[in-house]
């Protein structure tokens, strides 16, 4: 490989670190719900129904703030998310650490399936607008 193509490739890496870095202290410091220059879900503003990611910008600033029940206020499904992207991480540690070879279920062929079935379903309850479901959409 030429030097010249993993010098762009360190560089792509470190421009991509450097993005999410700022976005981080973006999301830290504004939150969305108070300013208009951040996007807003094309879903919602065209047909009125939540997707199910809306509500994840908000979130994002309520995790980056440690306001845990913000998050859920916001989006119970980010919290799942979070929740299998660090089990997934997690059992990669802890194979590597402790020389295992632990099964990590995010491999699995189903779980993609599941996880649709699942992000369907959500999507589905959180625009239903009777109680409990009302609960599932961002406040």
């Amino acid at each position: 490989m030429n030097f010249k193509v993993l010098k762009n490739i360190k560089l792509k890496y470190y421009a991509i670190l450097i993005l999410g870095v700022a976005l981080l202290i973006l999301y830290y410091a504004i939150n969305p719900s108070t300013v208009n220059f951040l996007p807003k879900c094309p879903l919602y503003l065209t047909t009125g129904f939540y997707c199910p990611g809306c509500g994840s910008q908000r979130a994002t600033h309520h995790l980056l703030n440690f306001n845990f029940l913000g998050v859920a206020q916001q989006n119970v499904l980010y919290i799942l998310g979070l929740l299998f992207i660090a089990y997934h991480f997690f059992i990669i540690a802890f194979n590597f650490v402790f020389k295992k070879n632990i099964y990590n279920y995010t491999y699995h062929p189903k779980t993609p399936i599941i996880i649709l079935i699942i992000v369907i379903i959500f999507w589905v309850l959180r625009n239903i607008t009777i109680y409990p479901f009302s609960l599932l959409a961002p406040n």
